[in-house]
């Protein structure tokens, strides 16, 4: 993998890069719609190729290993064979989906022990096996193992959890070391600066991330509870440390406003489930606001969904219309909103690029999330 920085913004941290893989390029600052079990719901791989323009989707280990498992994805040939995806894939380690398991879960120095939420197997994930299941996925960007503690961690158990962290991570990284690609092309290993919301821990392992010489680095915890204010925070404290010369990736967030203030404070990459979990249940994203498509207001509103600017799916289809599939419960509904919100995301961070190269992102920024936070 490689990355290169082409612009950084005139005023704040914002920056504007090209990350080349092995199954094509990726224009950052980017989103990556999230496809948990090589599926992004209610969106076809043709529509998120053609209509959302996604450049790299997500898929997590931690539901692919339970289902349909390493077998099959192995016989596949990886996963981009098997969900006919030519671009490139990202996979997280499934450490967050552990933390979510907080009732069938045990963390040891080995590594993290849970019970399947589908049939309450036994399972261990080590920082070496998370490595070799993402070997055989064959993902573009592999994740470190790691521990994501509540925002509202005491210090002391957050400085515990992220001894563990480091510990893991050290493992993770010499084993990626010593092994090969399974599937025929290269992957990156990164690794996750934690520490919860203390700036100490933060900086200390932000550091520990950094001296491995990664060729990307990703933010996690964040957007797990604690205040907005304090995110926005603990990633301008991180990308002070964070190399400039390699990727910065912001895990699991979040709002459309959210992902222009960690663009300014040098984010360049960012997934959330938002886009298509707030689409299936009727909230759309828009240039000049958000739209709730169950509201009786929209009943009779002939409009296209975007009435002017970009124009993010058909626009023969109107706001009544739309209405009228989700109060009817039709599953054509909740795809429309899906696809409408991914492109909107995709959109938004096509612009934020477009505004850093022309060196007026801050005052476009601004403009954008005051628009961005209306109920319409």
């Amino acid at each position: 993998m490689d990355f290169k920085l082409e612009a950084t913004a005139s005023v704040g941290n914002a920056r504007a890069g090209r990350i080349t893989t092995d199954h094509g390029v990726i224009e950052t600052p980017i989103f990556m719609p999230v496809g948990t079990l090589g599926s992004v719901k209610a969106v076809h791989r043709h529509e998120l190729a053609d209509d959302v323009k996604a450049q790299i989707i997500l898929g997590n280990t931690y539901h692919l290993y339970l289902r349909p498992g390493m077998d099959i994805i192995g016989r596949a040939g990886g996963l981009h064979r098997f969900i006919g995806w030519e671009r490139p894939i990202l996979t997280d380690s499934g450490g967050f989906q552990v933390f979510s398991l907080s009732s069938n879960r045990k963390l040891t120095e080995e590594g993290a022990r849970f019970r399947s939420h589908i049939d309450g197997s036994l399972h261990i994930f080590t920082p070496e096996n998370v490595v070799d299941t993402q070997r055989i996925i064959g993902s573009d960007i592999m994740m470190a193992l790691d521990e994501c503690p509540p925002g509202t961690s005491d210090y002391t158990y957050a400085k515990r959890s992220l001894a563990l962290t480091h510990r893991w991570l050290q493992r993770g990284w010499d084993h990626f070391n010593a092994t090969r690609p399974l599937c025929g092309h290269s992957q990156a290993f990164f690794p996750i600066v934690q520490g919860v919301s203390y700036p100490d821990l933060r900086r200390e392992s932000a550091k520990f991330v950094t001296d491995l010489g990664a060729e990307g680095n990703a933010i996690g915890g964040l957007a797990v509870g604690e205040p907005t204010e304090v995110m926005y925070e603990m990633i301008e404290v991180v990308n002070e440390i964070l190399p400039a010369d390699r990727p910065r990736y912001l895990m699991g967030v979040g709002t459309p406003a959210n992902i222009l203030e960690a663009i300014d404070r040098g984010v360049d990459m960012m997934d959330c489930v938002m886009p298509t979990r707030n689409g299936r249940n009727g909230l759309l994203f828009t240039a000049h606001g958000t739209m709730n498509m169950r509201n009786k207001k929209w009943a009779d509103d002939f409009s296209p969904l975007q009435e002017d600017g970009p124009s993010y799916v058909d626009r023969a289809y109107t706001k009544a219309y739309l209405r009228h599939l989700f109060i009817s419960q039709e599953i054509l509904a909740m795809q429309i909103a899906s696809i409408h919100n991914l492109a909107f995301y995709l959109w938004l961070v096509g612009e934020a690029r477009r505004h850093i190269i022309e060196g007026d992102f801050h005052i476009w920024k601004a403009a954008m999330i005051e628009k961005m936070n209306r109920r319409l």
